[in-house]
């Protein structure tokens, strides 16, 4: 292995209101997405601000899965950090891309923890 983790942070434009704003669908497609990668769930951890927006946090024995979505605007950041060779964050991140409705996702592959060696990162524009 020559890194560490793999960390995809990506961005998810074009969803639908109702669906960055309802807390429990957000928690439960962010555990799903996790699961769909092979990832071992911890702990899970949302919160539903006022008058909009949610942010949480799935923790998993491979690292993290964390959100904060802008209903309003249709956005969601997603940060996906899987440590090892099982779990493949882009397995995640097209679940998310898929049942958050999403028009357009930009992310983009930073590989964490390469000792010795010059950082990659892969972008990704789909």
């Amino acid at each position: 292995m020559s890194a560490l983790g793999r960390h995809v942070l990506a961005e998810f434009y074009g969803c639908p209101r109702e669906i960055l704003n309802d807390v429990k669908r957000i928690e439960r497609t962010m555990v799903d997405a996790a699961l769909e990668a092979g990832a071992e769930i911890r702990e899970v951890a949302f919160h539903k601000f006022s008058p909009q927006g949610v942010s949480g946090v799935v923790v998993i024995s491979e690292s993290h899965l964390a959100i904060h979505t802008w209903p309003e605007l249709g956005y969601a950041a997603v940060d996906v950090f899987t440590c090892g060779e099982k779990v493949d964050p882009w397995v995640s991140c097209n679940y998310l891309k898929d049942h958050f409705a999403a028009e357009h996702l930009e992310a983009q592959e930073i590989k964490r923890g390469i000792f010795g060696h010059e950082v990659s990162v892969r972008a990704a524009n789909f």
